[in-house]
């Protein structure tokens, strides 16, 4: 039973660093962006939506695998990439939101 609480404590363990890790990314983004002044917005966007595609990608591809009992894929590994994958695309999912939301406002100003 001690092994599986270890187990268990450190896929948490992955689990929050991918959780901080994410949300690191996610708050450098702009600030590296505004830094070279020059960035294309839509190339940012793309990038960002192909990244958390891959990521989707990669966490499918891996769940197949460990359902058709591929020794490579790890059940613990299956989870991180499901985990990053969901993290990836709510952080995407926010990022709309405040995107329409600021829109929203901006149209609505009077002028």
């Amino acid at each position: 039973m001690g092994m599986e609480i270890s187990n268990v404590d450190n896929l948490l363990s992955q689990m929050r660093a991918a959780v901080a890790a994410s949300q690191g990314n996610a708050l450098s983004a702009p600030q590296s962006a505004g830094a070279a002044g020059g960035v294309n917005f839509a190339n940012v966007l793309k990038s960002s939506l192909d990244g958390v595609n891959q990521m989707q990608r990669e966490s499918e591809s891996m769940q197949k695998g460990f359902i058709l009992g591929d020794d490579k894929v790890s059940l613990s590994d299956t989870m991180i990439a499901m985990q990053k994958s969901e993290i990836a695309f709510q952080t995407a999912v926010q990022v709309r939101n405040k995107f329409v939301a600021a829109y929203n406002d901006i149209m609505n100003m009077q002028v």
